[in-house]
């Protein structure tokens, strides 16, 4: 059998893996011991990113006229490819932090959502949260006005309901009508005041008047 014909099967498998790929990332494995590869493989595969080693040949004919052909400048030395299809931060996130302990893992390159990184700019996206977390903060800053107003309406409850606010509410603003009321009766009673002095003083006159009429006719 030809070699081209053994040959083209890997190619046609790695076309697969990166036919509908969000990201996929080049890594230089060698100095890793079977167990760190063991932990690597298993971490990526709970994120649910594939990972396998290729021949550089192989995965330059796979990328060729695809979004990876840009990879091909990356295919120098013993290579592994983690490709995901669902999160596009995954494959670098999980190399990044295993990397920090694994020193013989090496960061090559990759491509996220058709754009090629190298390996700063695959650590930087590795920095990105993933798409659950990003999730579960939005769903927490949401439910944070909802956890809110339930625990005012419990606090309610326990207090006797809305009746219970209403009642103290009532009671203050009776003291405010009482004096409003004061208020405004307290110039009327003035206004009243002087009047009655004025209407008395009217009514004394004329008798002081008469008085004072009959003195000469007694004399």
């Amino acid at each position: 059998m030809a070699k081209v014909e053994l040959k083209q099967p890997v190619v046609q498998e790695i076309a697969e893996r990166i036919k509908n790929a969000q990201s996929v990332v080049l890594v230089d494995h060698r100095g890793l011991t079977v167990e760190q590869d063991t932990q690597l493989r298993r971490a990526l595969r709970e994120a649910g990113v594939t990972y396998k080693v290729y021949k550089n040949t192989m995965m330059n004919f796979a990328f060729k006229g695809t979004d990876c052909e840009g990879l091909s400048e990356y295919l120098e030395g013993p290579s592994a490819m983690a490709v995901s299809d669902s999160d596009a931060t995954a494959p670098a996130r999980v190399l990044a932090q295993f990397a920090k302990t694994a020193e013989k893992l090496e960061i090559k390159g990759g491509i996220v959502e058709g754009v090629v990184y190298d390996a700063n700019g695959i650590r930087n996206i590795a920095s990105i949260p993933s798409r659950e977390e990003l999730i579960s903060k939005l769903l927490g800053s949401l439910q944070s006005p909802i956890t809110n107003f339930a625990r005012v309406m419990n606090q309610l409850a326990e207090k006797g309901g809305a009746g219970a606010c209403e009642a103290p509410a009532a009671e203050a603003e009776a003291p405010a009508q009482e004096e409003a009321a004061a208020v405004e009766e307290a110039p009327a009673a003035e206004a009243e005041a002087p009047a009655q002095e004025e209407a008395a003083a009217v009514e004394e006159a004329p008798a002081g008047d008469a008085s004072a009429e009959e003195t000469p006719a007694a004399e």
